[in-house]
């Protein structure tokens, strides 16, 4: 998230980088921390979560609900299913690469819908090339780890869904230009995604 972070810097945004153990950390114990954060701080906050990152978050809104929380961007982020992670989970030797967070917020303790008061929005990648593809026939479009449909959460404000890959969204231009038109305005520049299909 350094580059992300460093290009909201430049346009007058102060950012604080929340780090969690993805692998050894629990849920409860995540949630419990991330909002810890959020209500330590004095002004608003946005958050800004890629991958596992934004199912920690709406569930820490979810079940610990604040006030000082404006909006919410999930990028890549697995909010309904995850079919390369259910394929993983039955590799044994591969499973541990999971954690304890990943299983417990998607698989058994799945969000059903967002129903908070903030606006949340979800980048999806369409370039299927990551390392999801190594354990899983992902239906498309995908950003290589995470289908465009685990990402559709009944409820989200916006989606937009564009040429990228799981990792290369953190990274691109675009993609950041697109975060930081939700966070001002509550949309994407080029709009919502319906029936499939991008709208500009």
């Amino acid at each position: 998230m350094h580059w992300l972070a460093r290009r909201l810097r430049q346009q007058g945004y102060q950012t604080i980088r929340f780090r969690y153990p993805t692998v050894r950390g629990k849920l409860q114990e995540q949630m419990g921390r991330l909002r810890e954060l959020i209500t330590e701080q004095k002004q608003p906050v946005h958050i800004l979560a890629h991958s596992l990152g934004g199912v920690l978050s709406l569930h820490t809104l979810t079940e610990q609900p604040v006030d000082n929380v404006a909006r919410i961007v999930c990028m890549g982020s697995p909010l309904v299913d995850t079919h390369a992670g259910r394929n993983l989970a039955r590799i044994p030797l591969l499973r541990r690469l999971l954690g304890k967070i990943l299983p417990e917020a998607i698989f058994d303790k799945p969000l059903k819908q967002w129903s908070g008061q903030q606006q949340v929005g979800v980048v999806a990648g369409s370039i299927g090339v990551d390392i999801g593809q190594l354990v899983a026939r992902l239906k498309k479009p995908s950003d290589g780890v995470v289908e465009y449909a685990e990402t559709q959460l009944p409820g989200i404000a916006d989606t937009v869904l564009l040429p990228v890959t799981h990792i290369g969204m953190l990274f691109s231009r675009r993609v950041i230009d697109e975060v930081q038109c939700f966070l001002e305005n509550g949309r994407f520049e080029h709009g919502a995604i319906a029936g499939g299909q991008d709208h500009p």
